[in-house]
């Protein structure tokens, strides 16, 4: 049974062709609404001009570290879910991942149900943080109100 909904969009940002064939192939079987970019600039420009709930980022992009992308689209897509996926492992990539921004991060080569696991438990914490947002604005509207009767 699929959990998700056609409005979850993903975006998957890698130069490597074959990566991004898999992970859309992958995902869209699952109901991801998939789009790719193979540049950081690139990524850039699709998450400025279209709402994503995630970001699949490769952390060697042709043109910046994925490290440094998650900087940049800290500011343009805050509440979107940022998953680091790597080929090259090691503590200091994992640190300045989580340092710039990354909710989480995976290593290459990811079995596409692991991935799935992934993006859907993002996706979920997504869901809660929005749910609890929601739920304080409400409870300070209701104080408010209560506070300050018309």
């Amino acid at each position: 049974m699929k959990e998700t909904t056609n409005s979850e969009r993903i975006l998957v940002v890698d130069d490597d062709e074959t990566i991004t064939a898999v992970f859309r192939a992958g995902l869209k079987q699952e109901g991801f609404n998939v789009d790719v970019a193979s540049t950081g600039k690139e990524a850039i420009e699709k998450s400025s001009g279209q709402v994503y709930n995630l970001a699949l980022i490769d952390i060697r992009l042709p043109d910046m570290e994925g490290t440094k992308l998650l900087t940049e689209m800290k500011d343009t897509t805050p509440k979107m879910r940022k998953v680091i996926v790597t080929g090259y492992p090691d503590l200091q990539n994992a640190i300045a991942s989580v340092q710039n921004g990354a909710d989480f991060y995976i290593t290459k080569p990811a079995k596409i149900d692991e991935l799935v696991k992934v993006v859907r438990e993002q996706l979920q914490k997504q869901r809660e943080e929005k749910e609890y947002g929601e739920k304080k604005v409400a409870e300070y509207i209701e104080t408010r109100l209560r506070q300050n009767p018309q």
